[in-house]
C-alpha cells in the first residue's frame, strides 16, 4: 500500500502562460520569472469571462474582491473587461448585486459572448506587434489568439486572481502576500475571497429570443443565398469505400506544437464559420513545417511548387482525386474543441492524421468527421517521414477496437519503410468512419 499525503495549506493559486496553457507556476514564483524571461510587467488589460470561467460562483468571487477594493479605497489600475457567461448569469448577478459592485470598482461589462477569448477584440490601445501583457480567465492563450497581436503576452488565472491583478495593474503583485496603496496612501491587504456557488433565490430563467420548433418539420426548407460568403449548407462527406488507402501524399509534417489555433485560427475568420469552404482557406495557416517552409506553407509534390499555402495545395490534390495525410508531433490538436479544425481537413481531402500523440478532444472530433486519427506505435517513426513520400494504410477492413493499422512509406527513391499505427476507435466510432462521419451514421439510423 501507499499513503499519499497532500497538505492543502501549502496549495496556492497558479498563473499560466504566456502563449501556452501548459506553462504554469504558483503565483509566488511569477515575480522572479518575469525578470528572468523579460515578460512585460505592466498589465494593459485584465479580462474575466468566457464560457468556462464566468459562472455564478466565479462572478461572486470576483465581486467579493471588488467589494473589498471599494471598502478599502482601491480602484482598477488597468482596463478591466467582463464577459458574463450567459444572459442567465448576467441577469442573475445583476439582480443579486455582483455586477453593480464590479462596475463600481471600474469594470466594463461586455456582451455575453466569446469575446476576446476567441479573438473578438479589436484593440486600439496597443499597436500590432507591440509587446504587452494581459491577464484573463479564458481557456487558451496562444500567440495572437485574444487580440491578433503576437506581441501580447497572455496569462491565465482564476477570475478572482484576475480581479486582484486589475487592482494592481502589474504582474509582479502577489495578492496572497503583497499590499496595495489606496487613495489615502494607506497600505491595505486583500483577504481571500468568498463566493456563493448558487444563487439563494435561484437563477433568472430567460427564454427571450427562443422560437419553439414546430412539431411537423418535414416540409421545412432552409434557404441560403448561393452567393453568400458567410453561410452555405453542408454537404455529407463521402462514405469510406471499403478499400485500403494507397499512395497518399504528405500535405504537412508539423514540427512542435500544432494546436487548433495553428490548424484553424478564429479571430477575423469567424465571419466564415458558417461557410465551410471559405473558412477552409485558413487550414494549417499557422502550422510550422518540419521541412523549413514558412508557417502555413509547404510544397506541392505534384507541381513541385514550394511555399504554397497548405489550403491551396490540398485543393489541388483534391481536384486531382488525391486524398492526403498530415503528420503531427506530440499533443497534436491541443487547444479548444474547435470543430472546424477537424472539418476543414476532411473537406479538403484529408484521409488520416498521423501523429506522435493527440489532444483528446481533437482526436474525437476527427473521428466524428470521418478522418482516421492514428498514432505511431513507435514515436521515433515520425522521423521516417520525408516531404515527398507516399503513404499507404493497409488492413483497414479489419479495423476493430485494439487493432493495428499497417503503414507503408514509399520514398521518392523507390525505397520503403514500414510503421505500425495505433488507434482508439470504439465499435460505434468505427461505424462513423465507415459511414463517412458521425452525422452520416445518425441520418442513416433515422431513415
Amino acid at each position: 500500500d501507499r499513503v499519499i499525503e497532500i497538505d492543502l495549506s501549502t496549495l496556492e493559486p497558479h498563473v499560466v502562460g504566456p502563449y501556452t496553457p501548459d506553462l504554469d507556476r504558483p503565483i509566488s514564483a511569477l515575480k522572479a520569472e518575469l525578470g528572468e524571461k523579460g515578460y512585460p510587467v505592466e498589465l494593459t488589460a485584465a479580462l474575466v469571462g468566457s464560457c468556462t470561467n464566468s459562472s455564478y460562483e466565479d462572478m461572486s468571487r470576483a465581486a467579493n474582491v471588488a467589494r473589498q477594493a471599494l471598502d478599502k479605497g482601491l480602484t482598477t489600475q488597468t482596463q478591466f473587461l467582463i464577459n458574463p457567461g450567459s444572459e442567465q448569469i448576467r441577469k442573475t448577478v445583476e439582480r443579486d448585486g455582483q455586477l453593480g459592485v464590479l462596475e463600481e470598482m471600474g469594470a466594463t461589462i461586455l456582451a455575453n459572448a466569446c469575446g476576446a477569448c476567441i479573438g473578438q477584440w479589436r484593440r486600439t490601445d496597443v499597436e500590432k506587434g507591440e509587446q504587452n501583457s494581459i491577464i484573463n480567465s479564458f481557456n487558451r492563450n496562444f500567440a495572437g489568439r485574444n487580440d491578433a497581436n503576437p506581441g501580447t503576452h497572455s496569462f491565465i488565472a482564476s477570475p478572482e486572481i484576475v480581479t486582484a491583478f486589475a487592482l494592481a495593474g502589474r504582474l509582479d503583485f502577489n495578492p496572497l502576500t503583497d499590499v496595495l496603496v489606496n487613495e489615502n496612501g494607506e497600505q491595505v491587504h486583500l483577504d481571500p475571497p468568498r463566493g456563493e456557488e448558487l444563487p439563494a433565490n435561484g437563477f433568472i430563467r430567460d427564454n427571450d429570443g427562443l422560437e419553439a420548433a414546430r412539431d411537423d418539420r418535414g416540409d421545412v426548407q432552409v434557404a441560403v443565398d448561393a452567393d453568400s460568403e458567410r453561410i452555405s449548407l453542408l454537404q455529407p462527406f463521402p462514405a469510406w469505400n471499403g478499400q485500403d488507402m494507397l499512395d497518399m501524399p504528405v500535405l504537412l509534417k508539423a514540427k512542435g506544437k500544432c494546436t487548433t489555433d495553428h490548424i484553424s485560427p478564429a479571430g477575423p475568420w469567424l465571419r466564415y464559420r458558417g461557410h465551410l469552404d471559405n473558412i477552409s482557406n485558413n487550414m494549417f495557416i499557422g502550422a510550422n513545417s518540419a521541412f523549413d517552409h514558412p508557417a502555413g506553407k509547404g510544397r506541392n509534390v505534384i507541381t513541385g511548387e514550394n511555399d504554397v499555402a497548405y489550403s491551396d495545395i490540398a485543393r489541388d490534390y483534391k481536384a486531382r482525386g488525391l486524398n492526403w495525410v498530415a503528420i503531427g508531433d506530440e499533443n497534436y490538436g491541443e487547444g479548444s474543441s474547435r470543430e472546424h479544425a477537424a472539418m476543414e481537413p476532411r473537406h479538403l481531402g484529408a484521409a488520416a492524421i498521423i501523429v506522435r500523440s493527440f489532444a483528446r478532444i481533437h482526436e474525437t472530433n476527427l473521428k466524428k468527421q470521418g478522418v482516421l486519427p492514428l498514432t505511431f506505435a513507435d514515436p521515433a517513426d515520425y522521423d521516417k517521414i520525408r516531404e515527398d513520400d507516399r503513404i499507404s494504410l493497409l488492413g483497414l477492413a479489419g479495423l476493430a477496437p485494439g487493432s493495428k493499422v499497417q503503414m507503408v512509406i514509399t520514398h521518392s527513391d523507390g525505397t520503403t519503410d514500414a510503421a505500425v499505427l495505433n488507434h482508439t476507435f470504439s465499435p460505434n466510432q468505427i461505424e462513423w468512419f465507415k459511414a463517412g462521419s458521425a452525422l452520416n451514421q445518425i441520418r442513416a439510423m433515422r431513415a
